[in-house]
């Protein structure tokens, strides 16, 4: 599941996708009518990776809390959020049942219904299949040989010529003679 990049802005209903950023603002999309429009920094923008729940614990990750509910719903559409609160709590339990319902309100917990059908229908709370490596494949020894470099094309004489010590004017035994002058200066 990933979420990167869908936002909540508040004052605004529904989610967001960020589309661009322009200089002063960032251009976003909305999730449902898919109108385009500029939020600036004088908005309140939440990113849903950031966003948390209230549990009686430590707080959990929305990502988490989508990861739950999509299980307990077989992945399915939950929900509405135009239920009646009480039901929707009830519900978050089913899933999440340390949740704090005392600092969770229920325009939160219509969120979490709302935004959820919202990602299911754009299809973004598939679940991320993990690769997973065989014991087959991690054991053998079969190495697969990388295509030859530029530097492994040159013929051998070249290369060897490259990596032989580059040959200096001065010879190897040779004193650097410091020259005096002699007279040119103010005669006397």
């Amino acid at each position: 599941m990933n979420l990167q990049g869908i936002i909540s802005i508040a004052g605004r209903p529904g989610l967001f996708k960020i589309v661009a950023q322009g200089k002063n603002s960032v251009i976003v999309e909305s999730m449902t009518d898919k109108k385009r429009f500029p939020a600036h920094a004088t908005d309140k923008i939440s990113s849903l990776e950031d966003i948390s729940v209230y549990t009686t614990d430590e707080d959990v990750k929305l990502t988490e809390v989508y990861e739950k509910m999509y299980a307990s719903l077989d992945g399915k559409s939950a929900l509405s959020h135009k239920e009646d609160p009480k039901k929707l709590r009830e519900y978050v339990i089913t899933f999440l049942p340390n949740y704090d319902s005392g600092r969770v309100y229920d325009s939160d917990v219509r969120k979490l219904f709302q935004w959820y059908n919202t990602l299911l229908s754009e299809g973004l709370l598939t679940p991320e299949v993990a690769v997973v490596e065989t014991e087959e494949a991690a054991t053998t020894d079969k190495k697969v040989k990388a295509p030859k470099t530029v530097k492994e094309a040159k013929p051998a004489k070249v290369a060897k010529a490259a990596s032989a010590p580059k040959a200096t004017n001065k010879s190897a035994g040779a004193k650097k003679v410091a020259t005096v002058k002699t007279g040119g200066g103010r005669g006397k």
